[in-house]
């Protein structure tokens, strides 16, 4: 979750990258935005993949009756397209058909633009195009987010035929430049690695939002790919490369707009 929070400590507008529970613990976003934060309002939701896992608690925004702003994916695909796709993948839940619902819903200019309203923060967001490909992860919508000098990339899915793919575009190519933090494609799964990204950033630390190595194909590339000095976690006095949610839990980034920026983990790991 994203937000900007005034020097007087005010609360703004609130943003969500996906929208995935965690089986493990019982978190879901949906009761998290209401119960903890007290909102009732989710302003801006950007969903990076059409897969289950990005998007397990989405029906309960509307049960939990917060009222969703905006919604942001990849539009080269046609709800119906999606249809197909999915229907092909398995069992439409009621999340997948909230998720489609949303492409008909969602249809209309944004009465308040993300760039205007987010107190400095903005967002550019990039995805390849259908029928180019045909499978939901390279049709991931890669999201970078900005405030000031500090630039975090949320790439969804993406496998390494659709990074390169998005390489192709020469604004993407230019926005890599300079970011800060990058959230790792696919769980950080080996799929999801592109060595060619790196021609053009190096990040500062990599995230990867993971469960349990449960699969082989969940190596530690990326550890490799941030830049030597690391980041400084705050509650450990420890400098890291590369964090997860397997080992660190939630990961908080407390960004000033010169910048600078501070890394809290629930876990001492």
């Amino acid at each position: 979750m994203l937000t900007h929070q005034a020097d007087n400590g005010e609360q703004g507008r609130l943003a969500m990258i996906d929208s995935g529970d965690n089986g493990l613990t019982g978190w879901k976003p949906s009761t998290y935005i209401k119960n903890h934060l007290r909102r009732s309002v989710l302003d801006y939701l950007f969903i990076t993949n059409a897969d289950l896992d990005h998007m397990s608690d989405l029906n309960n925004l509307w049960t939990e009756g917060i009222t969703v702003s905006s919604f942001q994916r990849n539009r080269s695909v046609s709800p119906e397209v999606l249809r197909i796709i999915k229907e092909a993948s398995g069992e439409l839940t009621d999340d997948i058909e909230r998720y489609l619902a949303l492409h008909t819903d969602y249809i209309h200019a944004v009465d308040a633009p993300f760039d205007q309203h987010m107190g400095g923060i903005t967002v550019t967001a990039f995805s390849n195009p259908y029928p180019r490909f045909y499978d939901t992860n390279n049709l991931s919508l890669a999201v970078f987010f900005k405030f000031g000098p500090f630039k975090i990339l949320f790439p969804g899915d993406l496998e390494e035929d659709g990074w390169l793919a998005m390489l192709e575009q020469p604004a993407f190519r230019a926005e890599l430049v300079g970011t800060t933090v990058l959230v790792a494609s696919h769980h950080g799964r080996t799929n999801g690695y592109c060595q060619r990204i790196f021609d053009y950033f190096e990040p500062q630390v990599v995230v990867i939002s993971d469960k349990s190595i449960v699969h082989s194909t969940q190596k530690p590339h990326y550890q490799y790919a941030a830049s030597n000095q690391g980041v400084l976690v705050s509650n450990t006095n420890r400098r890291r490369r590369c964090l997860t949610t397997r080992k660190d839990g939630w990961i908080l980034f407390k960004v000033s707009d010169d910048g600078r920026y501070t890394v809290t983990t629930e876990y001492n790991g």
